[in-house]
């Protein structure tokens, strides 16, 4: 085969419609039969879909004599409701199954796509994080998508509040792709809040779940679909997350994957921060910058002088007035000092981290660096 599989639903390729079966009569795209019947199916001359859901149904003790034909005809549903949406459908039968998610323990047999098939075997970097992201965190993920893209990558995450939306939407102001994973069909998009920024990904990128275009979220499947955000992706990066955090499940699995693990560090005060330190101190690379993302993944700096200007070129405008080079001060400090909020000078503070400006030193106070951008200039001395 030498493109994804048209979305026609039909007897046209009963073989696809035999894996989509499968699937629904075992409990999964990822199970057993479905594995099994994708390896005969492979193997095996146009035609046999029919013999091999008969074989898997006593494999599967499936006693209804109806069962057979029910999973059937919900096959065939399903595939009439993604040609419905314009989508597509892509199995690991096909050549075009993006190559990184073929290499993991568990590949989702089938995968139901909207957008540009080939934004999945694109270089791709995963970042997720907190829904509850603090703003500066939210600004940190926003700005390493945008810079990431600028430097060629493809930007994976899951489409939730907070951090994932922020990835999205900077991929895109960065003119790069994206693909969102979904815990629900393509039909059910999840949050709806996100629906716009679904489509605004699907033309560029690509919304992609393994689940049928009906199916709604549910807890179990989120899991599930953390698997395929770090099976796409050659690393992932956690912005923010605390201990209990469903991120740590997507970096673990990057992990298990052997794939790259990236976190953020953040402050130690309010817990919002100690899934990414627990990760640090477990060996994950610790980010601060675009560069730093680059320099782990051993990517070529096709655009790391657009992106370095990018970020360099920030004004510290009030910020950069009332910080004398050297000192160290407290966010509650610079807060009384310019008459801003803590919450609205963290933000700056974050990205003027990222431009090389300002270092946050391990006590969680901030320091203003000459020479911005230098690497040598990061080298804080703090104080006792």
């Amino acid at each position: 085969m030498s493109g994804p599989t048209p979305p026609i639903g039909n007897d046209e390729n009963p073989d696809l419609r035999a894996l989509v079966a499968i699937s629904l009569l075992s409990g999964g795209m990822n199970s057993l039969p479905a594995r099994y019947a994708k390896m005969v199916l492979a193997d095996s001359p146009p035609g046999l879909a029919l013999d091999v859901i008969a074989g898997l149904m006593w494999k599967t003790r499936a006693r209804r004599p109806d069962a057979l034909e029910q999973a059937w005809e919900a096959a065939g549903l399903a595939l009439r409701q993604t040609a419905d949406l314009g989508a597509s459908v892509l199995s690991t039968l096909e050549r075009t199954y993006p190559d990184y998610l073929r290499e993991i323990a568990d590949p989702p047999v089938v995968l139901w796509i909207d957008g540009a098939t080939e934004a999945l075997s694109s270089p791709c970097v995963a970042i997720v994080g907190s829904r509850d992201a603090l703003p500066a965190s939210i600004e940190v993920a926003r700005r390493l998508a945008r810079g990431l893209a600028e430097a060629g990558m493809t930007i994976v995450s899951g489409l939730a509040r907070g951090i994932d939306t922020a990835a999205h939407e900077g991929a895109l102001e960065g003119g790069g792709m994206t693909v969102a994973v979904l815990g629900s069909g393509l039909g059910r998009i999840y949050p709806a809040a996100n629906e716009g920024l679904a489509r605004r990904i699907a033309r560029t990128g690509a919304i992609v779940t393994e689940l049928p275009p009906d199916s709604p979220p549910h807890r179990v499947h989120f899991p599930m679909r953390n698997r395929i955000i770090s099976g796409l992706s050659r690393g992932t990066i956690v912005v923010e997350a605390s201990e209990d955090s469903g991120s740590l499940i997507t970096a673990n699995q990057a992990l298990d994957q052997n794939r790259s693990v990236m976190a953020v560090p953040g402050g130690t005060l309010a817990g919002m921060h100690r899934g990414c330190h627990a990760l640090l101190k477990e060996g994950a690379r610790l980010v601060e910058s675009v560069e730093d993302v680059l320099d782990e993944l051993n990517w070529p700096r096709q655009a790391q002088a657009r992106t370095a200007d990018s970020l360099n070129h920030l004004q510290l405008s009030d910020l950069e007035a009332n910080m004398a080079e050297g000192e160290l001060y407290s966010a509650d400090q610079l807060a009384g000092v310019t008459g801003r909020t803590v919450p609205d000078l963290l933000t700056d503070l974050s990205l003027h981290e990222l431009s090389g400006r300002v270092a946050r030193t391990p006590g969680g106070q901030f320091v203003r660096l000459s020479g911005a951008g230098s690497r040598a200039a990061r080298e804080v001395k703090t104080r006792k």
